[in-house]
């Protein structure tokens, strides 16, 4: 049972900056931590497309890899069973290219963002295992052997552990149990056997959701399927989790075998007062003035206690940068976050490097200086 976090932020009497920081034009993410881990980012269908020219210019110089954040998952890019949506994935393949970066594949099977014909008939029974498998094999295919080559890695499985310990009761665990996982590796490793493959979830500094996953991750291979990494993904808020909790699940995966990726990070500076964790799009509430209070711009105090945050957590990246492969902001800019929607729609949130204008803030700064701070 999780403890609920109410945190109440001032919202008078504060000031707002029209500065920017300055970084020498030779610096960008991309080249800062070349040496250490990839610097990814998931983009939109609009970011994808590149609406504007510095759209375009922090795309390119900024990342190394380039996720799909909703144009790859199962009801965007295969709505129904015989009509596959691909003009802006391929966009996206074609971006990769231009700009000499690799795409990462987010997700071939989540029970989230899924039509319904996959798991249930017209009648709106749920379909067997055998039907299921083979809609889970037909779309791997379809999809993965398409931009086989072109994918980096593939989120195979995106969080199919419940949050209160063993497999999330989903309706794919309804009708097969775990065994939809190990079929998902299976036709993905054959569907494009060049490509990483790895299991992604959320909340993965809890020991218990962290265990669970290397067990999964352990049967895989037991099994004999082919599984590289685990996916942390990192929405945070500015106080939870902690340095140690996010280390113990670092040395953890690592010291089980498996490659790490941080996929989907964000830092959210709102007032959370929502008894939930992670990313779980099932959970919305309403909004309300004192959950939204910088609707006219994030205050100095609040964006300099953001980039210490961030900071602190590349520090540990850094430090761990022979363990770490990928760390991918789930999002480009502040504007286009789902944080303003999710857990509550309509709040103006910051959780990104780059403000509403591709412009930027004090995290970026700070975490372009982490190798110059003593560790």
């Amino acid at each position: 049972m999780w403890n609920r976090l109410i945190l109440i932020l001032p919202v008078t009497a504060v000031v707002f900056s029209c500065t920017r920081p300055k970084l020498d034009s030779k610096d960008n993410l991309r080249n800062y931590y070349r040496e250490d881990f990839k610097i990814g980012a998931a983009l939109s269908a609009d970011d994808i497309v590149q609406k504007t020219p510095l759209e375009s210019k922090l795309i390119s110089e900024e990342f190394n890899t380039l996720t799909a954040e909703n144009v790859m998952k199962w009801e965007e890019i295969h709505p129904l069973p015989d009509v596959f949506e691909y003009d802006v994935p391929d966009e996206l393949i074609k971006l990769a290219k231009i700009n000499k970066q690799e795409v990462i594949g987010h997700t071939l099977v989540w029970h989230n963002q899924l039509p319904e014909w996959v798991v249930q008939d017209e009648q709106g029974n749920l379909v067997d295992s055998t039907t299921l498998f083979q809609h889970i094999e037909n779309h791997i295919n379809a999809v993965a052997n398409r931009y086989s080559g072109d994918i980096k890695g593939w989120d195979v499985v995106n969080e199919a552990i419940s949050d209160q310990g063993g497999y999330r009761n989903s309706k794919f665990y309804q009708i097969s149990g775990k065994e939809f996982i190990f079929k998902a590796f299976e036709y993905a490793a054959k569907a494009d056997p060049e490509a990483e493959l790895y299991y992604n979830d959320y909340s993965m500094y809890r020991p218990e959701k962290c265990d669970d996953a290397i067990r999964l991750a352990t049967e895989i291979r037991k099994r004999g399927l082919r599984i590289d990494g685990i996916g942390m993904q990192a929405h945070w808020q500015m106080n939870s989790p902690t340095i140690e909790q996010i280390e113990t699940s670092i040395l953890k995966i690592h010291k089980a075998g498996f490659q790490i990726h941080f996929t989907e990070l964000d830092i959210d500076v709102l007032p959370y007062a929502y008894n939930i964790e992670g990313a779980n799009l099932s959970d919305n509430f309403e909004s309300n003035p004192k959950l939204n209070p910088y609707k006219e711009g994030l205050p100095d105090s609040l964006a300099e206690a953001q980039g210490k945050r961030y900071q602190e957590i590349f520090k540990l990246f850094y430090k761990h940068g022979d363990k770490i492969e990928r760390v991918t902001f789930w999002g480009l800019d502040d504007g286009s976050s789902w944080k303003n929607d999710w857990p509550a729609k309509g709040r103006t949130n910051y959780p990104l490097l780059f403000d509403r204008d591709f412009k930027p803030k004090k995290a970026y700064e700070m975490i372009m200086s982490v190798k110059k701070e003593p560790t």
